[in-house]
């Protein structure tokens, strides 16, 4: 399966530090050579960079260390469905809304090309993946509450926990998604070292830091002296060795300026593989320890 990773931040920031470790497993200490991609969401548009060959040998990396955004989502893949060409490459974009849209998937969703809920008219693929497919289906779903504007959080967390739950029923379905103003993570089962398929499919990590340490500014931070930066990440495994938080199965999470501002998590009742609407979601507190420091890795 495939790797994922997101980064919130409340100011933007680079990511050269998380982006090179999730590069390693792309061909180097891991199996995910199939392609690689990033997407920097930049006011309502985004920067989106991919490529058909590991990550770990590509030559891009030191052009985009000093890239900056508040919002990022980045794959690496390893090919389970389609061949190994751009257009089967994540993070995937569309337009929706006059915001570019982002989506990365990471797991195996066999038959949804049949299932009738999840079918498309409008948002069509462009490659052969089962990915591109659920993408197309969360946009399909969601367009018609778009036609006067940004719907509110609340709406598209909703939709996104009931696509979320229909995805899950096919198989591991853990995916990130950017409307421009927040990013919806989906947690779920991945493929393991082990090679069992099983919980936990995200992790997540805060952080805090000052722009200055002891009166010292910081390199590549340009805040106000009394400003803190937060940054919230999520990744299929733990890329350092702070303190990660395995995600629920089920869970979503919405992350916002650096923060996790909405968690929801499938009720007791629901079942394991509910395709049932959010309804039968329940909110859990969003807060998340924050591991403040004074170095630069928390705004890399």
């Amino acid at each position: 399966m495939c790797e994922l990773l997101a980064i919130s931040a409340r100011y933007p920031t680079t990511i050269r530090l998380s982006i090179a470790e999730l590069a390693r497993h792309g061909g180097d200490t891991g199996p995910h050579r199939d392609g690689w991609g990033v997407g920097f969401v930049q006011d309502r548009d985004a920067l989106v960079i991919r490529e058909p060959t590991a990550a770990a040998t590509t030559r891009w990396l030191p052009c985009i260390d000093d890239t900056r955004a508040d919002a990022v989502i980045a794959h690496i893949r390893r090919a389970t469905q389609g061949e190994r060409m751009l257009r089967n490459t994540q993070p995937f974009a569309r337009e929706l809304g006059g915001h570019i849209h982002l989506f990365a998937h990471n797991g195996m969703l066999p038959g949804i090309e049949r299932d009738d809920r999840l079918a498309t008219r409008r948002f069509r693929r462009v490659g052969d993946t089962d990915s591109e497919q659920a993408f197309c289906a969360l946009l399909e779903r969601i367009a018609p509450h778009w036609d006067a504007g940004v719907p509110p959080l609340e709406l598209r967390l909703a939709l996104v926990a009931e696509i979320a739950a229909e995805l899950r029923a096919l198989g591991p379905a853990n995916f990130l998604y950017s409307d421009g103003d927040a990013i919806f993570a989906h947690a779920h089962r991945r493929r393991h070292d082990d090679g069992t398929i099983r919980p936990p499919g995200l992790h997540v990590l805060c952080r805090s830091c000052s722009a200055h340490a002891d009166g010292v500014g910081i390199p590549g931070i340009e805040l106000p002296p009394t400003a803190q930066q937060e940054v919230a990440l999520l990744a299929s495994v733990p890329l350092t060795g702070e303190g990660w938080q395995a995600l629920a199965e089920g869970e979503v999470v919405v992350l916002q300026r650096g923060r996790i501002v909405s968690r929801l998590a499938p009720a007791p009742h629901a079942g394991r593989d509910s395709t049932r609407s959010a309804s039968t979601y329940d909110t859990i507190p969003t807060s998340l320890p924050s591991r403040s420091t004074t170095g630069t890795a928390p705004i890399r």
